[in-house]
């Protein structure tokens, strides 16, 4: 009669607990090792970032130097844990790691696309460099100062003070308003003059006095258009040149019709209201004779 030996459970265990304590205490020194080469990728990736920046700012925007160093920096750091896994995985190649990473990124791609449509509009924006940091900018009805482009938006500064945060894709796509983009903007604004008086005589008031008036531009030099016969008075369009900047416009254009106003009162030239004509109703006239009208404007029978 055969006997069976039945090999006790526990040993099985104890085996299994020393292998895989052996196969740990054999792998330590990769591991050592691959911490080593990740955090030696990283000091590298901060040291190239560092220098990629200083460099960039001489001839790009703060903006365009701070983007592009840290997406090399990132990319330093992606191979040096590609090689750490290597190191602790012998059998596992960057290429077969590269190739998972392939199918991972369309799924990522999809999860996250408004992320990386607005990560790549950000990159295009900065490589085309439309606008940059300081410019005054329109986009999508926000209007205000650029002060920095990051990977996902562009922050203005509204002209009341506020902070706005654009998605960079809302401002490659839509249409786009750059005030400072040239060195000098239009400012424009109407007035009226009385039939009675000489128009010759009131554009070249208008015209000689703003060229006087600090901040106007020469060139193009100052305008006064005739625009259109209004009901009381020749309607004139003043146009100016002054520095594109929000501020500088507001005020220089305050001081013009400042000046314009003082001007034409110099001159005798008159800018009368628009006349208002009153006819007389049934109502008004029993108003005036005595007679009893109602809230509504009605005559009253007797």
């Amino acid at each position: 009669m055969r006997t069976f030996q039945i090999d006790d459970p526990t040993d099985e265990i104890a085996d299994s607990a020393a292998a895989l304590i052996d196969a740990f205490l054999n792998s330590l020194p990769r591991v050592g090792i691959s911490f080593v080469v990740l955090a030696f990728g990283i000091v590298i990736a901060r040291g190239v970032r560092a220098l990629l920046r200083r460099y960039l700012l001489r001839t790009k925007s703060p903006s365009f130097a701070t983007v592009i160093s840290k997406m090399v920096g990132w990319i330093i750091v992606v191979l040096a844990s590609l090689l750490a896994v290597t190191v602790v995985f012998p059998s596992v190649r960057p290429v077969d790691v590269l190739a998972s990473l392939g199918f991972v990124s369309i799924a990522v791609g999809f999860a996250f696309q408004d992320i990386l449509e607005n990560l790549l509009a950000g990159v295009l924006l900065l490589f085309r460099e439309p606008f940059r940091s300081g410019d005054e900018i329109e986009v999508d009805g926000h209007s205000g100062t650029v002060k920095r482009i990051t990977i996902r938006e562009t922050e203005i500064r509204t002209f009341d003070g506020r902070k706005v945060l654009i998605p960079n894709a809302d401002v490659y796509k839509n249409a786009l308003v750059i005030q400072t983009a040239y060195e000098s903007v239009r400012s424009d604004f109407n007035l009226g003059v009385a039939y009675e008086a000489d128009l010759g005589d009131a554009r070249r008031v208008i015209e000689e006095t703003l060229q006087q008036v600090d901040g106007v531009r020469h060139d193009p030099a100052p305008e006064a258009l005739l625009r259109e016969l209004g009901t009381s008075t020749v309607n004139i369009e003043v146009r100016l040149w002054c520095d594109p900047r929000q501020h500088d416009l507001l005020v220089v254009t305050d001081r013009a019709i400042a000046a314009v106003k003082s001007a034409m009162d110099d001159a005798g030239i008159e800018m009368p209201s628009d006349i208002v004509a009153l006819q007389a109703t049934s109502s008004f006239a029993a108003a005036l004779q005595g007679g009893r009208v109602t809230p509504g404007g009605s005559v009253r029978g007797d």
